[in-house]
């Protein structure tokens, strides 16, 4: 059996805390005792159904290890650009020499368990930075390549959740990013329409992430557009590039200050902070935490991090007939005007969405039709595309798609 000096690392000691780590130093400690390996194995392999690990079972801990928890080296890459002093380099070549055995042996000549040197779990799976990790780190053999490999991995992709995922949500009772697992999002490709808002929209990120000039963006007008889905295509067009899409409730904007805060360590990385369909009453105050988060608050905005919003108000915040009349009971009511605009008027970039056209509505329908291997003529199209968007609510992307997984619904049952 092959041993482990994991006791002698110096910047990756944090992987000691683990509990799976704890059980392979016992087990390795201790080959004879099949009782000791075969809780390690066990444990290993639940982690791997879980997790959709496939093949070494002890290097994919490693690799999930050294790239979620991450070391001082993944802090100081990530946040410096993959550059990183020469001392602290040296000590993560010290210990990629250390945990050389457990990159490149087989599993069973570490713990004598074959079953885990080329495990095959129930529900594969790979996230992709996962993916770009292993590339980085094919036909390397020495400590000083599988260390170039893991700094390129980590001023690309960073550590952690950050790494692993396109988009967050903000977890109120642990106060932290929690990266969404299952994010769904669609490709520009198939948002029918609004060719001009997709430029508008894809130009601002793109400057944003080549840390050119950028404004904070809101996204009005008619429900079922496509506002939403065009923000969240960004997290998935550009993820590779180092954007991450953070989704937040009314709710929450309390929190923006700590978010902002905690956003500022990752610098190699470029965040968007979204917040959908947003509308505050008159007597909502939480307003006031957004318009400080864009511009001026005590504590500026991080230059990593824009808010993107949708809504269906254009002023957000709901006006009324009264708020017009010149008898109202405010003294200034001018000011009250001014106060109600103020929170759209931070927002650099505002991009208004309208009904589609008919013609742009059933070519909504006739994409994702032909996307399933379905053409209809365009006569038909028409006439089964009007009597819905009339028994429902009108014309959107959105009524667009229910009628399209209606239809097919409806072919599966015949």
């Amino acid at each position: 059996m092959i041993a482990l000096d994991l006791q002698n690392l110096l910047i990756c000691r944090n992987i000691l805390k683990d509990k799976l780590i704890q059980e392979l130093a016992n087990a390795v400690s201790s080959p004879d005792d099949l009782a000791v390996t075969h809780c390690f194995a066990g444990h290993l392999m639940e982690k791997a159904e879980r997790e959709g690990w496939s093949g070494n079972l002890i290097r994919s801990l490693f690799l999930h290890l050294l790239s979620q928890e991450g070391c001082l080296a993944a802090k100081m890459a990530e946040a410096a650009h993959g550059q990183i002093g020469s001392s602290l380099h040296n000590a993560f070549i010290h210990d990629m020499k250390k945990l050389l055995p457990a990159l490149r042996e087989k599993a069973s000549d570490i713990v004598n368990v074959k079953l885990l040197d080329d495990y095959q779990p129930s529900l594969p799976q790979k996230l992709e930075a996962t993916v770009y990790l292993e590339q980085q780190l094919e036909g390397k053999t020495n400590a000083e390549e599988i260390t170039q490999a893991f700094l390129t991995y980590y001023s690309k992709y960073g550590y952690g959740e950050i790494a692993s995922y396109p988009a967050f949500c903000w977890n109120t009772k642990y106060q932290k990013l929690q990266g969404i697992r299952h994010f769904e999002a669609m490709d520009f490709a198939d948002i029918i329409a609004y060719k001009r808002q997709k430029e508008q929209l894809i130009s601002n990120t793109a400057a944003f992430i080549s840390r050119r000039p950028a404004n904070n963006v809101l996204l009005v007008g008619a429900r079922g557009t496509g506002k939403s889905s065009g923000v969240k295509a960004l997290a998935k067009a550009y993820y590779t590039d180092g954007l991450r899409l953070i989704q937040m409730q009314k709710a929450q904007l309390c929190d923006l200050p700590k978010i902002m805060s905690s956003l500022r360590q990752y610098a190699s990385k470029r965040f968007i902070i979204f917040f959908d369909d947003l509308s505050f009453e008159e007597s909502d105050s939480d307003y006031k935490y957004l318009k400080s988060a864009i511009e001026g608050g005590v504590e500026s905005r991080p230059e990593n991090v824009l808010i993107y919003a949708t809504s269906n108000r254009r002023h957000l915040i709901r006006e009324t007939w009264r708020d017009r009349n010149d008898g109202q009971d405010e003294l200034f009511r001018n000011d009250s005007i001014n106060e109600t605009i103020s929170l759209s008027d931070r927002f650099g970039l505002i991009i208004n969405y309208l009904e589609p056209t008919q013609d742009e509505y059933l070519d909504i329908i006739d994409h994702f039709l032909r996307q399933e291997g379905i053409a209809l003529e365009r006569e038909e199209l028409r006439v089964l595309g009007h009597r819905w968007n009339l028994e429902h609510s009108g014309r959107s992307g959105r009524s667009a798609r229910q009628f399209v997984t209606h239809y097919l619904g409806q072919m599966q049952e015949k």
